[in-house]
């Protein structure tokens, strides 16, 4: 018989209940799966029963060369394994075993005790020889335990890229929440476009990238609803003058003219005075203006710079130019400065603030200080 037929017959004496004890599960299974793997289980010196640690034994030593353990293997009544890795763990440590197997015949764990983490951190995989795959069970078989693949190392070089694979994965999916809170957070413009994509290939309909900023900020960030962060949370002092933006010429109006009511704090404070505007595209356009007036070469070296967004440039020659293969928003999300240049404007608050953060950059001010900037909620 090979290793196939090996595990097919034992998974249907487990099905059948024909190992009752751990001994049945030790010399039926065990050491059949060992010998159908190519260990020579009749030779003690390689396949060490009962092998003795300063008082304590484990079940199965595997040894290569000759009475030098490899590997540890501790058997247990099935059904009966929960617990038993902190036994199985003090042995392969005693010895410094670097592979550890713990088993009640149907579950197979693989261990690498000398790796970082709790015991089922430091399980390289588990094995459920009755739920899993016949093939699956078969080539981890062989892959962390057959005598071949012991002898050489090539074992334990196996359990430890897959322990480093299975960290990694570990890692990832810890990380994820994280990373997709950072994404809610900051507003990331990909993000925005792709739900604002969605919506639009459902009903026909394309929110902007305040309306879905707004709805991730609500319904999916991960903090409290009753205790709302607020992404900007600058309020600007009033000079003694206090003027009201002048309504700029554009291509394609950015700020649709209906709703001429100022909106409560939205502006921004620059050269001792504030100006009023209604939302935070009329502060990034007119802290544009101002840095233009202010430096004639501003707008070139902000437009140099090697990365403005992740997929987009926020200033440019041209509206193409801003939406690299979005031509759909090419035709209406921007607005032309005086100079000539133009702005994006398919942008969220908290995306309207980093970009005038990197203006302050290019123009050598302090943000926060020498400007300060609100642009609504």
């Amino acid at each position: 018989m090979n290793i196939t037929e090996h595990i097919e017959d034992v998974r249907a004496g487990i099905k059948a209940g024909r190992y009752g004890n751990e001994a049945a599960v030790s010399q039926g299974i065990v050491l059949r799966l060992l010998q159908a793997l190519g260990w020579p289980t009749y030779d003690t010196q390689v396949v060490c029963p009962e092998f003795s640690l300063s008082g304590r034994r484990v079940d199965y030593a595997l040894c290569h060369p000759p009475n030098k353990p490899a590997a540890f293997i501790e058997v247990k009544q099935i059904g009966q394994s929960d617990g038993a890795e902190r036994q199985l763990f003090e042995y392969a440590f005693h010895v410094g075993v670097p592979l550890a197997i713990l088993t009640d015949g149907q579950e197979w764990n693989f261990f690498l005790p000398a790796e970082q983490g709790d015991y089922a951190e430091r399980r390289v995989y588990k094995l459920d020889m009755v739920e899993r795959d016949l093939a699956e069970s078969v080539a981890r078989l062989e892959r962390y335990l057959s005598y071949a693949h012991v002898s050489s190392g090539a074992a334990i070089a196996a359990a430890r890229e897959d322990y480093r694979n299975v960290s990694r994965s570990r890692q990832m999916l810890a990380t994820l929440p994280q990373a997709w809170s950072k994404l809610v957070q900051e507003e990331d413009e990909v993000l925005l476009e792709l739900l604002a994509d969605k919506v639009e290939s459902l009903c026909g309909f394309k929110p902007d990238v305040d309306t879905v900023a707004k709805f991730l900020r609500e319904s999916v960030a991960f903090r409290s609803s009753s205790q709302p962060v607020p992404i900007a949370q600058i309020r600007a002092t009033p000079a003694p003058q206090v003027f009201l933006a002048p309504a700029a010429t554009t291509v394609r109006p950015a700020v649709p003219p209906q709703r001429p009511a100022l909106q409560s704090g939205t502006g921004y404070s620059f050269e001792g005075r504030f100006v009023a505007c209604r939302n935070g595209r009329e502060v990034l356009i007119g802290v544009f203006e101002a840095f233009a007036q202010r430096d004639q070469s501003f707008l070139e070296r902000f437009a140099a710079r090697p990365k403005h967004g992740r997929t987009r440039r926020y200033l440019a020659r041209a509206p193409e130019e801003l939406y690299p293969g979005r031509p759909d928003l090419a035709r209406e999300h921007f607005y032309r400065l005086q100079s000539g240049w133009y702005v994006g404007t398919n942008v969220s608050h908290a995306q309207i603030e980093r970009i005038i953060e990197m203006a302050c950059e290019v123009a050598r001010l302090r943000y926060g200080t020498e400007l300060i900037v609100s642009v609504g909620e």
